[in-house]
């Protein structure tokens, strides 16, 4: 499988971030371009794209857009995904976040491991939907599809 080189987000239309989620977002950064398989298969009887490929990930028009080029700068691929299909797994994650957040601080391990635990299953639950909604469009594995949710939740508005 090819790869994501470089990754750009566009949050200018999200919240301001918490620090918590600003350094979840700084990790996940750091471990998908260290470690991801991504790959674009071929379309109209077209050979699949090689990578490496360069990711910029943004809200337009309530759509989260990923737009794919290549490490030279060619376009490969522009997907555009319904918000609807990520709305409540995001608003669960982000809730869950902030009792970890908040547990961290004042509860004893063993309460902090269950809701982490929580945590990581809704993660998992939106690293599925990703992976569904870009079923034919884009492969990627489970802990591609992980760490690029944690940076889509930089982007969904709450509320």
């Amino acid at each position: 499988m090819t790869r994501i080189i470089q990754i750009q987000i566009d949050d200018s239309e999200a919240p301001p971030a918490t620090a918590e989620m600003e350094q979840e977002r700084r990790v996940a950064i750091f471990d998908l371009i260290e470690d991801n398989s991504f790959r674009v298969p071929g379309r109209d009887g077209q050979p699949a794209p090689d990578g490496p490929f360069r990711l910029d990930l943004c809200i337009r028009e309530r759509r989260l857009v990923f737009d794919v080029t290549a490490e030279q700068g060619d376009k490969v691929a522009e997907f555009h995904l319904s918000l609807g299909p990520f709305r409540q797994v995001t608003k669960d994650y982000f809730q869950i976040c902030q009792s970890y957040f908040d547990a961290v601080k004042r509860l004893p391990p063993a309460q902090i491991e269950a809701i982490d635990m929580a945590r990581r299953g809704i993660h998992n639950e939106g690293a599925r939907t990703l992976q569904e909604r870009l079923e034919g469009k884009a492969e990627l594995d489970i802990a591609t599809a992980r760490r690029l949710f944690t940076l889509i939740c930089a982007l969904v508005p709450q509320g």
